[in-house]
């Protein structure tokens, strides 16, 4: 008779592999109970998310469906959007379980500060971006000429209206990034002066890249929220770089590129 096998020595590829897959079932079990009231809603979150289109068509226009399916799967995409953004949370946390182990407890403290911002980041992301669609979509009504009418898919309004949340979101992130790299030791807030301006360019220029839509007045407010996070993120690094340099100063400070460094003094032994 074959002898029972042993536990899994802890620490082993297998047994890393194993609890990848406990923690991504729960994850995915977590984003199924929350698509399933979604799902439900469908309509109603639909609803909510085409208003700001609706209310700038002209009357009596409506949005329109070019194949059977797209009444149906275009409320589940919605749905599972929206169920995985209820989830995310849990999803997030089941990822910094897994890794938390190997970290270290600074590393576990910016582990905390990232997730602790990065939701309610995203979040305000997101709510700035649907307060937004009606301009957005305002100025592109706008642009059609004379003589044309907009018939616009269910669909494709949909996919329009995620990936703009997306794009909005994900900008909201860069200030968290240029705070976490502070606090790595990458980005120091002398170089982060030097390179001010063009940072505050290219968070501009990313809103403008980043942003599905053409219309200019959308860009300013993406940009320009980016741009207040980015001058608090600043603010951060700045008090962070005056901590570390009272907890542990540098005793070559205010000294010249050209300048021979002092040499520690030692004592001549007795003959």
């Amino acid at each position: 008779m074959s002898e029972p096998d042993d536990p899994l020595p802890e620490g082993t590829l297998i047994s890393h592999l194993l609890e990848l897959r406990s923690r991504l079932l729960r994850a995915f079990i977590a984003v199924l109970i929350a698509f399933l009231p979604c799902a439900y809603y469908a309509n109603q979150i639909f609803d909510f998310l085409s208003t700001p289109l609706v209310a700038k068509l002209p009357p009596g226009q409506k949005l329109i469906a070019t194949t059977v399916t797209a009444t149906f799967t275009a409320p589940l995409k919605l749905a599972f959007v929206a169920g995985l953004l209820i989830a995310m949370p849990y999803v997030l946390y089941q990822i910094w379980a897994f890794v938390a182990p190997g970290l270290h407890t600074r590393e576990k403290r910016w582990s905390y500060l990232f997730l602790g911002a990065a939701i309610p980041l995203f979040g305000i992301g997101i709510t700035l971006c649907y307060l937004s669609l009606g301009r957005s979509m305002h100025y592109l009504l706008g642009l059609t000429p004379g003589g044309v009418q907009n018939l616009i898919q269910v669909d494709q309004y949909l996919s329009f209206a995620m990936a703009m949340m997306l794009a909005f979101g994900l900008a909201f992130e860069v200030p968290l990034l240029i705070v976490m790299l502070n606090l790595a030791g990458i980005l120091t807030h002398e170089r982060f002066r030097k390179w001010r301006r063009v940072l505050i360019f290219g968070v501009f220029l990313i809103a403008g890249m980043a942003n599905p839509s053409p219309d200019p007045v959308t860009m300013l407010i993406l940009g320009g929220a980016c741009a207040v996070l980015v001058e608090v993120a600043e603010f951060i690094v700045w008090a962070n770089d005056r901590r570390r340099t009272r907890l542990h100063p540098d005793p070559y400070a205010g000294l010249a590129d050209d300048e021979l460094s002092p040499l520690p003094s030692v004592g001549r032994g007795e003959d």
